[in-house]
């Protein structure tokens, strides 16, 4: 992992721990250990770093969806919930992160495009997986998965007590999700 991909993961974690207005250079630094002024080295505004922040965790996203299997709806399933409850718990600082960007974006329209892109490549991979499982209109039925997916990961990242909750109930709620573009 080089320099900028190790700074991205600090400010993911700096900006679910802090918020928005705790995300800075100077926090960055100090999350990833380094010296001041390594932050703004590689990321000279702080645009930037949000949009580091933005691009490495749809690498991080996309690369984990990439090699779930979906050799059916119910395989697809389970391995969607898998995913989110990996993202709700030992990723959750991530998601929690892109929560935080989601909600800046609707007072700062320029995260707002990176953002849509982040969904779109989404979007994409679970359209072409759905399209392979032989889903009718699997362009739109992904369209339609993915906000009632973020719904549930966001209810079970900000309300639910603990972890084992947590992915309890995206076990429950996955399956129905996926019946429902199934059919």
């Amino acid at each position: 992992m080089g320099r900028r991909e190790e700074l991205a993961d600090a400010a993911i974690v700096t900006l679910a721990r802090e918020g928005m207005r705790g995300l800075t250079h100077r926090a960055v630094d100090r999350e990833a250990g380094v010296s001041e002024g390594s932050t703004s080295y590689y990321f000279r505004t702080r645009q930037a770093l949000l949009g580091a922040v933005v691009e490495r965790a749809t690498e991080m996203d996309t690369a984990e969806l990439d090699v779930a299997s979906f050799e059916s709806l119910e395989t697809a399933a389970a391995a969607i919930a898998e995913i989110l409850g990996e993202w709700a718990t030992t990723g959750r600082a991530r998601q929690l992160a892109r929560f935080e960007l989601a909600l800046e974006a609707t007072r700062r329209p320029e995260l707002r495009a990176p953002l849509v892109a982040r969904q779109e490549v989404l979007r994409g991979v679970l359209r072409d997986r759905l399209a392979l499982l032989g889903v009718a209109d699997a362009a739109e039925r992904a369209a339609e998965l993915v906000p009632l997916l973020n719904g549930v990961l966001f209810d079970a990242v900000t309300r639910a007590e603990d972890e084992d909750e947590a992915v309890a109930m995206i076990r429950r709620n996955v399956p129905r999700l996926l019946e429902v573009v199934g059919s």
